[in-house]
């Protein structure tokens, strides 16, 4: 909309008053409020839990053709990969095919093409667009994304619904709430009739690849379209072992009305995906989820490249965490065995917030040992698709591997106790046992380094020792994502607040360390857990955005010197 004024300063000259008209429009965006998605129920007898048994056994008596799409153009390679169900890992549920580096040059070039023309598409048409596909989340496609999840990433029904339902439904919406919100500063026109002073978002002359983990189908969504949203276009490369849950997101996008080119899909080889994008001159930004060692290689290729890029590429990356819980003498300790059982084993601990490492003292130990076992004991490990399952199986023979190897590491060390747990079996999927470990040394790697599986290491201090081991918590590991500390002392807890200040991104007073909800605890971690750049929260869609100043006059300027040149 522009803006007619009129001039009425009253110091003005009689020569120089006039109507005028500005060019700039304003900035400021239609009003809307937004709340968080409902969680559902799912109970026996209920609508959704009906229409998500209908969903499941349409997904899994199919395999999905997934092809690569580039401009709205599909393509089919000879590289072929199946994504299968990890819980029944002979079953396949989509054929998807690698982007060699021809199809992804490709995709760079129509992208640049693309995202000039996307860039001027009116802020207040893309914001519909995203409600728009946020209620086709919400309603026509609610179970078939759910669906998707629960089989090709192996989540039970209330996993699946708080993250492929509510966490992405909740990005989509917020997202487009938050750039409303944002764009209602302007900065200060002090005579708006003599010049206006506005501020606009646009969009990066390039590309942003978007690389996204197998963990959180809400992550896909958010990690491609939150560029997409600011006027970018975006190079997406899903993980192979949630590429069927991804693709449903893709098409909702497209039905909402996201133009073809805007994102393109892009399953390939993690190498030559980042070889690629990082040898572009055109990479605006990676928007990444996952390894360490990964998203440093990118980091590394990027200041390689440095002198050939058009922008200095924003890098945005999550990079998972050695969670902790810390629990003082005075907590409550079925708060603490409830709470960390849930943490620990919720979808089988590969979250990146999941409590992997605990703190207890002696003095509460026996009880809350006692208490995780009992707990331990009640928790059903199978078919995602058994209502009564709590945790179903890991993602793949490789993260099997990985998390064995932890296991077989406490079995096997003299500083090592399993408590409970530790036996696993990958005959018909990838099962792992909920397992809890004690150790007796706080540094032993268990304690140290990531695992992302359902394996729980546990340190027991001597109550006297509490400020040492206060102090392992931000010492002895690399990460700094989640934290939480279980207390009834409040002078503790005013303490521990202080000291855990830079141990944790998110921090959980008296509450487990995963669960952060959009708009309520935008999540995000420091030191080697990544940039922090607090997805779910009002300032994430400002890091894929360019900002321009501008600056209108209505008043010519008339004189070069000064008036107290001439006196």
């Amino acid at each position: 909309m522009f803006l007619i004024k009129k001039v009425t300063a009253r110091n003005l000259p009689l020569t120089r008053l006039r109507f005028i008209s500005s060019v700039v429009p304003d900035f400021r965006y239609p009003d809307f409020k937004v709340e968080n998605e409902p969680i559902l129920g799912y109970k026996k007898g209920s609508a959704e839990r009906e229409q998500l048994i209908e969903a499941l056994e349409k997904a899994s008596n199919t395999i999905e053709d997934i092809p690569i799409v580039i401009g709205g153009e599909e393509f089919r390679t000879s590289e072929v990969r199946h994504q299968v169900m990890p819980h029944d890992h002979q079953h396949k549920i989509a054929q998807f095919y690698y982007a060699d580096n021809k199809l992804i040059q490709k995709a760079i070039n129509k992208s640049v093409e693309v995202q000039a023309k996307w860039d001027r598409t009116p802020m207040g048409e893309r914001l519909e667009i995203w409600n728009r596909a946020a209620d086709l989340m919400a309603g026509k496609y609610r179970q078939k994304l759910n669906a998707a999840t629960m089989l090709g990433q192996s989540k039970t029904t209330i996993q699946a619904e708080i993250d492929s339902a509510c966490e992405l439904i909740d990005f989509i919406r917020f997202n487009a709430f938050f750039l409303k919100e944002n764009s209602k500063y302007q900065p200060i026109s002090e005579n708006p009739c003599v010049t206006k002073n506005s501020v606009r978002f646009r969009g990066f002359d390039g590309f942003f690849a978007a690389v996204s983990p197998f963990n959180f189908t809400a992550i896909g969504g958010n990690l491609s379209y939150t560029p997409a949203l600011m006027g970018n276009s975006v190079l997406w490369k899903p993980s192979d072992t949630a590429v069927l849950s991804n693709w449903v997101v893709y098409q909702i996008m497209r039905e909402a009305g996201v133009p073809e080119g805007v994102v393109n899909f892009l399953p390939s080889d993690g190498p030559v995906f980042g070889d690629a994008i990082t040898s572009s001159p055109y990479l605006s930004g990676i928007n990444f989820t996952g390894s360490v060692p990964t998203f440093n290689r990118l980091w590394q290729q990027v200041g390689q490249n440095i002198n050939n890029y058009i922008n200095y590429p924003k890098l945005i990356g999550e990079c998972g965490g050695k969670n902790y819980h810390f629990v003082h003498p005075s907590a409550d300790p079925q708060s603490v065995i409830t709470s960390t059982i849930r943490s620990a084993f919720e979808y089988c601990g590969q979250k990146c917030s999941a409590c992997s490492r605990a703190y207890i003292p002696e003095s509460l130990w026996t009880e809350i040992r006692d208490g995780m076992i009992k707990e331990q004991g009640k928790l059903k490990v199978g078919d995602v698709t058994d209502f009564s399952t709590f945790m179903g199986a890991v993602i793949d023979e490789r993260a099997f591997n990985r998390i064995k190897s932890y296991i077989d590491h406490a079995r096997s060390s003299d500083k090592l106790d399993i408590i409970v747990g530790g036996k696993y079996d990958n005959s018909k999927g990838f099962f792992i046992q909920p397992t809890i470990v004690k150790t007796t040394d706080p540094k032993d790697k268990i304690m140290v380094e990531e695992i992302f599986g359902p394996v729980l290491s546990i340190y027991v201090y001597p109550d006297r020792e509490l400020d040492a081991t206060m102090e392992l918590v931000g010492s002895s590991t690399q990460f700094a994502l989640t934290g939480a500390v279980f207390a009834n002392d409040e002078a503790f807890l005013r303490r521990a607040f202080e000291e855990f200040k830079m141990t944790a991104g998110n921090f959980y007073i008296n509450d487990k360390s995963t669960g952060s909800v959009v708009g309520q605890q935008p999540f995000g971690g420091g030191r080697m857990s990544g940039t922090n750049d607090k997805a779910g929260g009002p300032y994430y869609t400002t890091r894929f955005t360019t900002i321009q100043a501008i600056k209108e006059t209505f008043v010519p300027l008339r004189d070069v010197d000064y008036p107290y040149m001439r006196e």
